[in-house]
């Protein structure tokens, strides 16, 4: 058999089992993400699939197309009318809250492996700004993990609150990737400072909005006034403007992620023409997307590996799912007015998904020594999180009294009457 021929034969066949672990995920109550891992791992070398891969450009080159995809298809399909009401305490959870998480999660690892040997890792364990870049990687809320979630069915929380929890998943990948890229340049001792670090964030953001926003609303005039004989071409166009949003952004030094979510949002809340088509073609990209991310990360762990670091491991997760996201949550949404057991919500609604393992490829790429221990402890820190979090949405929302339709001031929201 030709081996174009095999190849396709192979991703067929992978996508054929992924729909199905997508539909048993429904029924078992477990998130498809953590199947589609499961599925890249038995596919891998240490598999029945014997797949030898190990290049982490690779993985991280595939996993930033799947992310502009995924984040395109979130801003799409992304109301305007609720996010409004929360921007401003979305913003400050996808920033300020970023930073105490990293400060916290990497300090806290740092302690650990300096102070016990039984959570070292390799022979010197990791610095503090080693530790502080796995607090980074690990920081943001995945939105590919938080769209599955909520865009799969099953009970929602309130749309106040879902709507908050999409906004800082779309917009918190930016100050996480720009932590992240400061950090591995002190590290590797090519970074200008704090101050230009500072300025770099500072830019990288503004640009990043501006960039979207105007490719946005130039997408959406463009796609209302061309008349387009094939209705297919609808959703080509849109994702045409998409990505144009990611590239210029990061060609102007903004951040390009944030830019596409902003492009989506504004194309997905103006456009008239095809819209339903539009949004529909870029969910199954999105699907697509996350199944080839997913595949490709499980692919590139080794399971013996998570052995090595299963101590340093489920201390990282335990710090950052009970002290450090929920410590981001109360401290930059009281302010803002949420009770108690919403804060509490969002803070268990912290999931983590493939963009921290895509952030985790970094260090091997600028040559950090303890690169393969940190991609290892964020893929732990991942499953844990998807697997106890990802499993619990439900059951916490329900015992907190904020599904959709359990009352409270929250449903009571403009934002939930207009949902």
């Amino acid at each position: 058999m030709p081996p174009t021929t095999l190849a396709i034969l192979l991703v067929g066949l992978l996508l054929l089992i992924s729909v199905a672990a997508a539909r048993l995920s429904e029924g078992l109550k477990v998130p498809a993400l953590l199947l589609f891992l499961g599925l890249g791992m038995l596919v891998g070398s240490e598999g029945p699939g014997g797949v030898a891969f190990d290049s982490p450009v690779l993985a991280q080159a595939i996993g930033t197309v799947a992310l502009v995809l995924i984040l395109f298809s979130g801003g799409l399909d992304t109301e305007w009318s609720t996010v409004r009401p929360v921007l401003a305490p979305g913003l400050v959870l996808s920033t300020v809250g970023v930073l105490i998480t990293t400060l916290i999660v990497g300090t806290t690892a740092w302690w650990l492996l300096a102070s016990f040997t039984e959570f070292s890792l390799g022979q010197d364990g990791l610095s503090w700004p080693e530790g502080l870049l796995l607090g980074a990687i690990v920081a943001s809320t995945d939105a590919a993990a938080i769209f599955t979630l909520f865009r799969g069915g099953g009970p929602l929380p309130r749309p106040r609150i879902r709507a908050l929890i999409e906004l800082e998943s779309g917009t918190n990948d930016p100050m996480a990737v720009i932590l992240t890229t400061t950090l591995l340049g002190l590290i590797t001792f090519q970074a200008a400072g704090p101050g230009a670090a500072l300025f770099g964030l500072a830019t990288g953001l503004l640009l990043g909005v501006g960039v979207g926003w105007a490719v946005g609303v130039v997408g959406a005039l463009a796609i209302d006034r061309v008349r387009l004989g094939a209705s297919g071409l609808y959703p080509v166009l849109a994702l045409a403007f998409g990505l144009s949003a990611y590239g210029l952004a990061e060609l102007v030094t903004g951040n390009g992620f944030l830019a596409v979510y902003v492009c989506g949002l504004l194309i997905g809340n103006r456009v008239t023409a095809g819209r339903t088509v539009i949004i529909q073609s870029n969910d199954a990209l999105a699907w697509l997307a996350q199944i080839a991310m997913f595949l490709t990360m499980g692919l590139l762990i080794f399971p013996s590996d998570l052995i090595d670091v299963a101590p340093v491991g489920i201390a990282v997760a335990a710090v950052l799912m009970f002290v450090a996201r929920p410590a981001s949550a109360f401290l930059c949404l009281a302010p803002f007015g949420f009770d108690r057991k919403e804060m509490g919500y969002v803070s268990w609604a912290g999931l983590k998904g493939a963009v921290p393992i895509v952030l985790a490829t970094f260090p091997a790429t600028v040559g950090v020594a303890a690169a393969s221990d940190l991609f290892s402890v964020v893929f732990f820190v991942v499953v844990a999180s998807v697997l106890l979090q990802g499993w619990t949405q439900i059951p916490v929302a329900r015992r907190l009294g904020v599904l959709n339709g359990s009352g409270g001031t929250s449903g009571n929201s403009p934002a939930a009457a207009k949902d």
